[in-house]
């Protein structure tokens, strides 16, 4: 599924216009974000949290050339399912 097919499923599903339906979407996603970039959680019971966390800088290697390089430190987001999804994905 990707954004596309989400605002065609909300849309039948809540009986809106997919523009109403693409709003409310945009409108999630943003407020995920929002909350990332702050620092804070996005937590939603029995769907699964959103967190960041910070990853240090690190040394790697370039697999074509073999050389050492440097990858920076940065923060990524990270993913938690919950309880109720991953029991129904089983």
């Amino acid at each position: 599924m990707n954004k596309g097919d989400l605002i065609t499923r909300v849309a039948d599903d809540a009986g809106v216009s997919k523009a109403q339906a693409t709003a409310a979407v945009d409108s999630v996603f943003d407020a995920i974000q929002r909350s990332l970039k702050k620092g804070d959680k996005a937590s939603f019971v029995g769907f699964g949290t959103f967190s960041t966390t910070d990853r240090k800088a690190r040394d790697g290697r370039n697999p074509a050339t073999g050389a050492t390089i440097k990858i920076p430190a940065k923060t990524v987001v990270k993913f938690k399912p919950g309880k109720a999804l991953t029991e129904s994905v089983n």
